[in-house]
């Protein structure tokens, strides 16, 4: 008796073979209702029975041809790995596309168990499926499950130790034994197969979903509904942010209060509270009063938003457009990733195949926002909406001009896309096909948990980790001096003059060059930077922020071209990491001067048509 296995989890795209990896092994691989999103081998076990389960997520392929990375990597660690048990994961609202790749798993090993996934779905759609006929055709067990509701977990955890132990001996049923395993031959095979075990589908082209890819699709309004939606989150973000931004910054105050009475009553010495609290303390609290409200109510919104199948419709309105920059559609998905991580983002880019087009799309993944940048956006975003158009409704002004900025930068990306493939990188775009998922709704309880552990807290956390230490590095600046001037002035003044020609001053600057480990930080450095050189004054609220930008010199067009440089400049410590590990070393320099020439261009320009 085996005391542990190998299992492999193999399937097409968005199949929930995440969802599966996920609640099999506890771990939190990132799932989306979008294709494409596991890009590379993912580990995670678990135990049952008393055998050790080692479990390995292979990328979502359509096939074991080797005609792209995903499945290379997939073919070449079932044949290299031998694992012990295959886990083909397919999707019973579209078994018979499921099947090809289960036959040809089936040509390569006899340990495998089908895992018949989206069962709920196949409820909803009234597909009679016949679970026993489809285990007699194939001759290996078929487990059917709703990962994502977590039910036939516990078989399918039974059916791979069964396997893996030789309780349980599958007997493939292939071809015929004259019949060549061709790829005509194994989809008519899967066309049979599927003819017998399933009911009739449900008549495309009918029902809600299909009116509603009908609008969203459509080349006349799709993009708008796109702009409002994303206007409709954004708007929520700004509205419902204030109030508890407000009242997590007055009780950090308190406790700000009652951290220096406590070390007065220590007896602890300036030199000790004032980088403790004035320089610690205050940086990662104003991290989290500043940034969690907005992050706990945008990344919640978006993700429900790409769970219900947007995300995928969003990169098929934009395919033309990445078509005619000569770059792959398939960049407009890797984008859409960006806009959570830009590492995530440039790792996605492995979804296509041409090495050139690849390329095209990792150097300019960071001309989109990632999540540490959304904050920097909205925040400035208010103070220069107020400032510029004082008649409007602040949310309103706020929503506009985030959402020009979004624009932007989708603009930025096409622009420099076509620039890269008419000099650098030149060469005719190729023609993929994208599948569009079906429309699913989000379970909202998951959702909000996911999103506020996985990315509000994980992007917060890594806020705070490096703020700490910067806020000291701050701090001693700012109170270090030579010949009389802190260290921080001095660097901020030899800055100063090309901060000026791009509308910005030396202290912006340098609170982007030291913000390089992560973008969070920029506006806690700057403000710690301003409050440093001046009065230390209490940060009540976004209006208190704008009164110390104000008396530093600030005006609506700071404002503006802050924002513009928050979105195009150098990329983060990680995303600079991937790329030297996704390209290689000689592709990093490109990769970081490509936004920030395009910030520096637009920034100058902005300054000059206002001082015209």
């Amino acid at each position: 008796m085996k005391a542990a296995c190998l299992v492999a989890l193999a399937g097409n795209p968005n199949t929930g073979k995440s969802t599966i990896f996920n609640a099999l092994t506890g771990l939190k691989q990132h799932t989306g209702n979008w294709p494409g999103k596991t890009v590379e081998l993912k580990a995670g076990s678990f135990r049952h029975q008393g055998c050790t389960c080692q479990i390995v997520d292979l990328p979502g392929t359509y096939s074991l041809t080797a005609a792209s990375p995903e499945e290379e990597a997939a073919r070449d660690f079932l044949q290299l790995a031998q694992p012990d048990v295959v886990v083909v994961v397919a999707d019973a609202t579209c078994l018979q596309r499921s099947l090809h790749l289960a036959l040809q798993v089936l040509h390569l090993t006899s340990q495998a168990v089908l895992c018949l996934n989206l069962m709920d779905e196949a409820r909803r759609q009234r597909l009679g499926l016949d679970v026993s006929r489809l285990e007699e055709e194939l001759g290996v067990p078929v487990i059917p499950t709703a990962a994502a509701r977590g039910e036939g977990l516990d078989a399918l955890k039974d059916a791979i130790v069964q396997v893996a132990q030789g309780q349980l001996k599958p007997a493939p049923k292939l071809l015929p034994p004259d019949t060549e395993p061709t790829a005509s031959a194994l989809y008519r095979r899967a066309e049979q197969i599927a003819e017998r075990v399933a009911g009739a589908p449900a008549r495309p082209g009918t029902g809600f979903t299909a009116g509603l890819d009908r609008l969203v699709l459509s080349p006349r309004w799709g993009i708008p509904l796109m702009l409002a939606l994303l206007a409709g989150v954004l708007w929520l973000t700004i509205v419902g942010a204030g109030y508890p931004s407000q009242l997590l910054t007055e009780a950090f105050w308190h406790g700000e209060r009652l951290l220096s009475a406590l070390l007065a009553a220590l007896g602890a010495p300036p030199w000790l509270h004032d980088p403790l609290v004035l320089g610690l303390y205050r940086g990662l609290t104003w991290v989290v009063a500043v940034m969690l409200p907005p992050m706990a109510i945008f990344f919640p919104l978006f993700t429900l938003l790409e769970d219900f199948g947007f995300l995928p419709r969003i990169a098929f309105n934009l395919d033309r457009l990445f078509q005619r920059s000569g770059a792959h559609g398939k960049q407009a998905l890797t984008m859409a990733m960006g806009f959570g991580c830009n590492a995530a983002g440039v790792v996605a880019a492995r979804i296509i195949d041409a090495p050139r087009e690849r390329l095209v799309a990792i150097l300019t993944n960071n001309l989109v926002p990632c999540n540490g940048r959304f904050p920097i956006l909205i925040i400035m975003g208010t103070i220069a909406a107020s400032a510029a158009a004082p008649g409007l409704s602040g949310s309103l002004a706020s929503v506009l001009v985030v959402l020009a900025a979004l624009v932007l930068s989708v603009l930025a990306t096409l622009a420099a896309s076509r620039l890269l493939t008419g000099t650098l990188l030149k060469g005719e775009p190729s023609y993929f096909i994208l599948e569009l998922p079906p429309y699913r709704w989000p379970k909202v309880g998951t959702v909000l948990v996911r999103s506020f552990l996985d990315r509000t807290l994980a992007v917060l956390w890594r806020a705070v980790i490096v703020a700490a230490p910067c806020g000291l590095l701050t701090w001693i600046l700012a109170n270090v001096s030579v010949s009389q001037t802190p260290l921080l002035a001095h660097l901020a003044r030899w800055l100063d003059p090309l901060g000026r020609a791009l509308g910005l001053d030396g202290m912006i600057l340098l609170a982007f060059i030291l913000g390089l480990p992560a973008n969070e930080i920029v506006i806690p450095i700057l403000l710690m930077g301003y409050l440093s050189a001046n009065a230390l004054l209490e940060v009540q609220d976004l209006s208190a922020l704008k009164a110390i930008l104000t008396a530093n010199g600030w005006s609506w067009l700071t404002a503006l071209n802050f924002m513009v440089f928050a979105l195009f400049h150098w990329p983060c410590a990680t995303t600079l990491l991937t790329i030297k590990r996704e390209a290689g070393a000689r592709w990093v320099l490109p990769a970081a001067l490509l936004p920030t020439a395009v910030g520096v261009l637009l920034c100058f320009l902005l300054a000059i048509i206002v001082k015209l």
